[in-house]
């Protein structure tokens, strides 16, 4: 029952294909490395990060990333030398600043106009709805008689 709980677990958690000899002796700079290599897709895989990815570039890159940290880089700047190398593209969250702006703008945009559509859709609507006439004498009288009943 345990194995069996030991095997469920392992199998649950996140697969990473990060390899034995890439791993760094002092822990806190392989928690560092690890928590880069969340933040970086795969220029092969696209839908991956580099920790996850089997691709031999993501191999390339985690080990690039675990270099520079030994050599004393930040986690900022080891993030934007392999930006400056590889591109913009391979950070899973673009930067907030110049043309990718419009990307994260154009959802909430695009939200807010089409509420604005309906909402003028529904005013039209109700323009355009046939005002009801008020009942003639005859009908009022004929309306009293069939629900006295």
């Amino acid at each position: 029952m345990l194995k069996r709980l030991a095997l469920l677990l392992l199998l649950a958690s996140p697969a990473h294909a990060v390899q034995p000899d890439e791993v760094l002796s002092d822990p806190a700079l392989e928690a560092r490395a690890r928590q880069i290599s969340q933040v970086l897709r795969c220029p092969v895989c696209q839908g991956e990060n580099i920790d996850e990815s089997n691709a031999s570039v993501s191999r390339d890159l985690r080990l690039l990333v675990r270099e520079r940290l030994k050599e004393g880089d930040s986690n900022t700047q080891v993030i934007d030398y392999i930006k400056d190398r590889y591109g913009e593209y391979v950070l899973f969250e673009p930067e907030k600043t110049g043309a990718n702006l419009i990307l994260y703008w154009a959802g909430p945009i695009a939200f807010v106009l089409a509420l604005g559509g309906v909402f003028v859709w529904i005013r039209s609507r109700r323009k355009d709805a046939p005002a009801t006439a008020a009942l003639s004498a005859e009908e009022e009288a004929r309306v009293q008689e069939l629900l006295k009943g």
